[in-house]
C-alpha cells in the first residue's frame, strides 16, 4: 500500500472533496490518498504575500506526514510553494508538486509546450518556476484566460470556451504541441481540451500525482530518493534544537 498526501496549501477545504474524488478516480488500486487544507491563512495563493504565509505550515505537516507513514506529499498549487525547502527536512519521502511534475512531463510529450494561465498576474512566478526547473527552452508561450482561482468552476461553459480559444491560439500560432493547464483548479476540463485540440493536455493535479506514485516506485524498487549531498542536505537537528526552534514554532514533535 502506498501513502500519499495532497496537501492544498490554503486556510480552507472548499477544494479538499473535489479533488479526493478527482484522485480516487485515477490512482493506482494499491494507493491510499488523504487530501487535507490547512487550519489557517489565505483562501488562494494568487499574491506572492499569501504564498509566504502558508510555507511554514505546508512544511510542517510534510515532515509531519512522514512521521506518519506516508510515502509521498504533493504540494497543490502550481506555484509549488516550498517544495525545495520540502525536501530538506524530509529523509525518504518523495515530495512534489504540479508546476514540476507538469513541466517535466510536457517536456518529454512534445518539443515545446505553452501554459494556460487564470490572470497575467501569475505569469512572472511561473515564468520564474520554468526557469528554475530548467525548462525556458521549451516553452513557448503563457496564455491567460483572465480567469481567478474560484471563477474555474463558477460557469464551466464559459471556462471551456476560454480555454479553446487560448488552446488553439497556442497550437496554431504558437506552436505549441503540448499545453498545461496552469492552476490545479482548472482540474476536469483537460478531456474535453484534448479533444478539441488534439495534443496533450496536461491536468496539473493528474500530473504530479502520477508522478508521486511512479517516484515511490522508483524509490521503493531502486532507492532512488531526494539527493542529501548538496542542494536538499537537511539542517542540523542540533542547530534546531539549540536555537530553540521547535518551541517558538511549536514543532517538538515533529524532529
Amino acid at each position: 500500500m502506498t501513502k500519499i498526501l495532497w496537501i492544498n496549501p490554503v486556510g480552507t477545504d472548499a477544494f479538499d472533496k473535489p479533488i479526493r474524488e478527482y484522485l480516487e478516480k485515477i490512482k493506482r488500486p494499491e494507493t491510499e490518498v488523504s487530501v487535507i487544507s490547512l487550519n489557517r491563512g489565505p483562501k488562494h495563493l494568487e499574491y506572492r504575500y499569501y504564498e509566504a504565509l502558508v510555507i511554514p505550515d505546508t512544511l510542517h505537516i510534510i515532515k509531519k506526514a512522514e512521521k506518519d507513514g506516508y510515502d509521498a506529499a504533493i504540494i497543490g498549487c502550481f506555484y509549488d510553494p516550498g517544495l525545495y525547502d520540502a525536501r530538506e527536512i524530509v529523509e525518504k519521502m518523495i515530495v512534489t508538486a504540479p508546476a514540476e511534475a507538469s513541466l517535466h512531463i510536457a517536456a518529454t510529450l512534445g518539443h515545446r509546450f505553452s501554459i494556460i494561465v487564470g490572470r497575467d498576474k501569475w505569469i512572472p512566478q511561473m515564468m520564474d518556476a520554468v526557469i528554475l526547473y530548467g525548462l525556458k527552452d521549451k516553452l513557448v508561450s503563457f496564455k491567460s484566460v483572465g480567469l481567478g482561482v474560484y471563477d474555474f468552476h463558477a460557469d464551466e461553459k464559459v471556462t471551456i470556451q476560454k480555454l479553446k480559444a487560448a488552446a488553439r491560439e497556442a497550437v496554431e500560432k504558437d506552436g505549441a504541441e503540448v499545453l498545461i493547464l496552469g492552476c490545479t483548479i482548472q482540474f476536469g476540463f483537460y478531456k474535453e481540451l484534448q479533444e478539441y485540440i488534439k495534443v496533450p493536455v496536461i491536468d496539473a493535479i493528474i500530473a504530479p500525482f502520477k508522478y508521486a506514485e511512479f517516484l515511490v516506485e522508483l524509490r521503493d524498487k531502486f532507492g532512488w530518493i531526494h539527493s542529501k549531498k548538496y542542494g536538499f542536505e537537511t539542517p542540523p537537528l542540533s542547530e534546531i534544537k539549540q536555537w530553540k526552534l521547535e518551541k517558538q514554532y511549536d514543532i517538538k514533535d515533529l524532529w
